[in-house]
């Protein structure tokens, strides 16, 4: 290849937007999950604790309600 056809080339690398898209779908993917991981981890640290106290409340004698 001559430097006028790797100019050429770089030139219509630069100027081609179609992967714009799928990165953008990549960025909307990532985000909505990182929302759907701290919400999973906000439900899990609920359920723990209601658990947790279920299981003081058995194991104590008379425990509180």
């Amino acid at each position: 290849m001559s430097i006028v056809q790797v100019k050429a080339a770089l030139k219509r690398f630069a100027d081609d937007e179609s992967g714009i898209s799928a990165v953008e779908y990549g960025l909307l993917a990532a985000g909505i999950a990182l929302v759907v991981f701290a919400a999973a981890s906000q439900v899990g640290t609920g359920i723990s604790t209601i658990f947790g106290n279920v299981a003081t409340n058995l194991t104590t004698p008379g425990g509180s309600d």
